[in-house]
């Protein structure tokens, strides 16, 4: 084993197995509440050819946990005929079970609902549905409420009456791989054959930033191995369009995701679901053209946003709270990125022509925005989602003292060393260059995918000097940074977006002592591969 990742792994408290887990070693499914009343109440589904709705969500974890769910009852003898995906409409609905779907269910004659990825909220809507003799099994991985739905299951890892600790980290996509699981272990899916849906388990664990450690580990890594030879049409074809030419980390959270993304949050979920399932090779070309045009129409609406909030000026106080006329599909994209560059807590909101505002927040650290929404609720219309990551509507009389009581709440916490979680930390130190080469980037392959719990390798790179500073792009906006070693071996570093101090570093000042921060990455030009970084942070020392 290279010696750079020997160091590697003994620095982050990792043993040879995390390299090579093994899929044997997935939790037993029945661990999770519910699990075996769930398997019964599919089972008695199968028997009495019922017909069942799969009520999923908008973003890529919803949408890849209702193509999991659909190909694991049909894998368990379901008639595809009696199976039918209902998505909620991000603005005619929200996040969560619609009461459209009443409607719907008792329309189609439908006797069972499976959620994925929401549902432990909706206890009105469930209840609705037991008044029409329609069960309702929920799996999810939200947080839960005190006062849980009364329906036939409720699979949750985040229960409050009964977590599973081994599984709290996993998606929504995550736990209905769970439940085809323990089809399998009811020997209702022969063994094996779920394994294949492992590419969408990764994509929505990825997409929904879970921690990439314990299970996720297991079922990231396999599903890895099944993406790059994935049977499905159209991610097939997404990825063709989107050029990805290697399967990381970095390629499915910047150029899966978001275009997958971008259907549910510009127009219709449904495309990126039609996307997963179809088996027509021109659909699939169509679709992904349709999500490619999505993305970047969602890539200009988001930049307009962030360049208006940044240039009338952020207003004071611990948490970011905006507000303005935006598409709602770019909110929490722009909370995110306020997120990044002033590390606060950021509330993006938008104003609703019945004047009321609906947006989306980013956090990190301690601060839970569930809960601090929780504690707010008098402000609110309604509010809820991960500690991380949330969904709020306020009415605009209510917007000042909204303001005012969250920025309140979060002063009462005294949070301390909230600005740590946005400190670039090295792996390691490094002098010599040469111990930088291409196997050891394919050493550094095994560790992947990257992600929370897991994050890509940091270096820190020591004693260098700098040969040459160049702009490079049409804005100049971008950083070229060629360094060598003491021992005069160079390396390219590169930065996108580089704030302009990096941009007008003198490599002859006698004085400049730089300690970059770099993750490494490979390069092809003209056939040639090369090692080179991606420039994280810089210390000037």
């Amino acid at each position: 084993m290279n010696k750079l990742l020997v160091r590697l792994l003994k620095k982050r408290g990792l043993t040879p197995d995390f390299l090579d887990p093994k899929y044997g070693n997935t939790t037993d499914s029945f661990v999770l509440y519910d699990m075996e009343k769930a398997v019964n109440r599919i089972k008695q589904a199968i028997k009495n050819q019922e017909k069942i709705i799969i009520y999923g969500d908008y973003d890529v974890d919803g949408v890849t946990a209702s193509t999991v769910m659909e190909e694991a009852l049909m894998l368990a003898g379901v008639n595809p005929g009696n199976i039918s995906i209902m998505l909620p409409d991000r603005f005619a609905d929200g996040y969560g079970m619609s009461p459209k779907l009443i409607k719907k269910a008792e329309k189609k004659g439908i006797t069972l609902v499976i959620t994925v990825d929401c549902g432990s909220g909706n206890r009105e809507i469930i209840d609705e549905l037991n008044t029409l003799k329609i069960d309702t099994i929920v799996t999810d991985h939200h947080e839960t409420p005190e006062i849980l739905p009364d329906a036939v299951a409720i699979i949750n890892p985040k229960r409050k009456d009964h977590p599973t600790e081994e599984l709290k980290n996993l998606a929504g996509v995550g736990v209905a791989f769970k439940l085809a699981q323990a089809l399998v272990k009811q020997n209702l899916i022969k063994n094996g054959q779920e394994k294949w849906l492992l590419d969408l388990v990764l994509l929505g664990t990825i997409c929904d930033n879970m921690t990439l450690t314990n299970e996720n580990r297991i079922l990231s890594y396999f599903g890895l191995k099944v993406l790059a030879k994935t049977r499905r049409l159209g991610l097939k074809e997404l990825m063709r369009k989107a050029r990805v030419k290697n399967l990381t980390s970095d390629s499915i959270g910047f150029q899966i995701g978001p275009r997958l993304n971008a259907a549910g949050r510009l127009e219709s979920a449904e495309i990126s679901l039609n996307l997963l399932r179809t088996k027509s090779p021109t659909e699939a070309a169509s679709l992904a053209n349709k999500l490619e045009d999505l993305n970047q129409k969602r890539k200009i609406e988001q930049q307009s946003a962030t360049k208006e909030i940044k240039t009338r000026g952020i207003k004071e106080g611990p948490l970011i709270i905006e507000t303005g006329h935006w598409h709602e599909g770019i909110l929490g994209i722009v909370a995110g990125r306020l997120l990044e560059e002033y590390h606060k807590p950021s509330f993006v909101l938008t104003e609703l022509e019945n004047g009321i505002y609906k947006g989306s927040a980013r956090s990190f650290g301690d601060f839970n925005l569930a809960e601090a929404l929780s504690h707010v609720k008098d402000t609110i219309i309604k509010g809820g989602g991960h500690a991380g990551a949330a969904g709020v509507s306020v009415e605009q009389k209510n917007i000042y003292a909204f303001r005012e009581k969250i920025n309140n709440y979060y002063n009462s916490l005294k949070l301390k060393n909230q600005d740590q979680y946005f400190k670039v930390h090295a792996d390691l130190e490094l002098e010599d260059f040469s111990d930088l080469t291409l196997d050891f980037l394919d050493d550094l392959k095994s560790l992947e995918p990257f992600g929370a719990g897991n994050e890509e390798p940091i270096f820190k790179l020591k004693n260098v000097q700098i040969e040459n500073v160049a702009r490079m792009g049409a804005e100049q906006n971008h950083l070229r940074l060629d360094l060598k070693d003491k021992n005069n071996k160079h390396l390219k570093l590169v930065a996108f977006y580089a704030p302009e101090e990096w941009l007008n570093l003198d490599p002859t000042d006698p004085m400049l002592k730089i300690e970059p921060l770099i993750t490494l990455t490979e390069n092809e030009w003209g056939g040639v591969k090369s090692v080179e970084a991606r420039l994280i942070d810089l210390n000037v020392v």
